[in-house]
């Protein structure tokens, strides 16, 4: 049987042109680092290169190396292009009514307080123009111009070198007598005689007058407080007997505080016994209180102008 004649070898298939040819990679050289491709930057624009790059946002977060930015955000009081008017203002911070009505609620606060003031400073006097003085006086000479006749019968001998002062000052104006009283027989005083006037022209005397004399039993034990009637705005009579009806020992005292208005007055009596005195029969603590409100009675009429 004779063999059927071979074939001989196909060329192989040819591809079309359209399609590319693969072609191995060159061998790498053994002595040069493998090549890295390269790959693009990381950019905080969200466009491939600006050509000039936007003004930088100082708040911006610093974008990591191999991530992708994030994108910036709109702002939504920037001028639209081709209307060419300024750019809206931001609005305020904080909410403008609840503003608004704070500031008009403070202003009013500030007016009310300074109308406060002002009225607390006229009723006080704090302006120096509304002391109520009611016409008295302090003179140079209270001695002289005092009235204490009702100690005459009992003390009949004139102190001839009383103590006596004055003072004048925008603020207050003050009068003061201080004198010994001594009976026929004495070489000495048997008791002593106090006087002071005192006119507040800048501040109201009464809250102090009140405390004072009105609570003086507290402040000052076995002491015997009494309001009288009929002298000045307030009057207060304070007294203590200390003798237990002794000549010769213990003491008497007695004080009649006058406030009328803005002047404050004082007639202060004491007496003090001891087994040298010559006075064996003292005036009670009644007869004392009678001449110290005729008398002030009387030296408050004196001081008015």
């Amino acid at each position: 049987m004779s063999t059927p004649p071979q074939q001989p070898p196909s060329s192989p298939q040819q591809q079309p042109s359209s399609a590319p040819q693969q072609s191995s990679p060159p061998p790498q050289q053994p002595d040069q680092p493998p090549a890295i491709p390269s790959q693009p930057q990381p950019t905080a624009y969200p466009y491939p290169n600006p050509q000039s790059p936007p003004p930088q946002n100082p708040y911006a977060q610093p974008t990591l190396a191999g991530q992708p930015a994030p994108p910036q955000q709109a702002n939504p009081y920037a001028v639209q292009p081709g209307y060419g008017y300024p750019p809206p203002a931001a609005p305020p911070v904080t909410g403008g009514n609840a503003a608004g009505r704070a500031v008009l609620w403070a202003a009013v606060g500030a007016v009310v307080a300074s109308a406060a003031w002002a009225a607390g400073l006229f009723l006080t006097g704090g302006f120096g123009t509304s002391a109520d003085l009611r016409g008295y006086r302090a003179p140079a000479n209270l001695c002289s111009s005092a009235d204490y006749s009702s100690f005459k019968d009992e003390y009949p001998v004139d102190d001839s070198a009383p103590t006596k002062n004055a003072m004048k000052d925008p603020a207050l104006d003050e009068s003061y007598c201080s004198l010994s009283l001594k009976k026929t027989s004495s070489s000495y005083g048997d008791a002593y005689l106090s006087i002071q006037v005192d006119l507040h022209k800048k501040t109201d005397p009464a809250p102090e007058f009140t405390a004072t004399w009105k609570n003086y039993g507290d402040s000052h034990a076995d002491y015997d407080v009494t309001p009288v009637q009929g002298i000045g705005d307030e009057a207060y009579l304070v007294t203590q007997d200390t003798s237990n009806g002794s000549t010769t020992s213990g003491s008497r005292y007695a004080t009649l505080a006058v406030r009328d208005g803005w002047m404050t007055y004082t007639m202060y009596y004491s007496a003090y016994f001891s087994s040298y005195d010559s006075d064996t029969d003292p005036p009670s603590l009644d007869d004392v209180t009678g001449w110290l409100k005729t008398d002030t009675k009387s030296t408050l009429e004196q001081l008015k102008d």
